[in-house]
């Protein structure tokens, strides 16, 4: 290693472990920005102006610590973004003969409405008609949903993301998925419409083509 090298191997080190003193704030340190690609100090940054922008003092006691707390609740929210949801549904079993409907109902969800950053809360329901006996565990299927989920959403997309990664990965005969939720950016301001739900569906394969098929699923999931 040359001498050059080892100089600026050491200005990066010692920059990596002093950080960057901001008023109010504790001194980022390198891991405050993990693998997922959440930019921890950025956030805080963001935050700090937003809190400014508001009218409100950042550096009071009951806001000093909003920023770092905020940013590690973004980690949590969007970590989705750095993840392939679709994975979760590879751990697969055969059984033989198998093409009857699987039902998954009521799986709990929260997201984030891209267009305002507040959260929608629902649940996503999912049927599919394995082929060949080729199944998943039910639990995959809601992890499927909550990393879906953990990103800036649209119900629409969500909705057929899920759909799309059940067909790609378990090759169904069918996939039925029918999401409902409330959103606060319509509950909380604007026409702060409280209990209104959205309900969006995305259907695949033969649950798509098949009538009777179809009106079985959508019994099962109690529509």
């Amino acid at each position: 290693m040359t001498e050059d090298l080892r100089t600026e191997m050491a200005d990066t080190l010692e920059k990596g472990a002093s950080g960057v003193e901001t008023q109010g704030q504790e001194t980022p340190s390198a891991s405050a920005s993990p693998a997922n690609g959440v930019d921890r100090p950025r956030i805080e940054a963001a935050v700090r102006e937003l809190l400014i922008g508001i009218g409100e003092d950042p550096d009071r006691p009951g806001l000093v610590g909003t920023p770092d707390r905020v940013a590690r609740a973004c980690e949590e929210l969007f970590s989705g973004l750095a993840d392939d949801p679709a994975r979760h549904l590879r751990k697969q079993f055969h059984e033989e003969g198998n093409e009857e409907l699987v039902v998954v109902r009521d799986i709990p969800f929260h997201s984030m409405c891209e267009h305002h950053i507040l959260p929608f809360i629902g649940r996503a329901h999912v049927a599919y008609i394995p082929r060949d006996g080729r199944i998943t565990g039910l639990s995959k299927i809601a992890r499927c949903v909550a990393g879906f989920a953990a990103r800036p959403q649209l119900q629409e997309r969500l909705t057929g993301q899920v759909a799309d990664a059940m067909m790609a990965e378990l090759d169904p005969v069918g996939v039925m998925v029918v999401i409902e939720a409330e959103h606060t950016c319509m509950t909380m301001r604007g026409i702060r419409a409280a209990g209104a739900m959205t309900v969006t569906s995305a259907v695949r394969g033969t649950l798509k083509t098949d009538n009777k098929t179809r009106e079985e699923a959508l019994r099962l999931l109690g529509r």
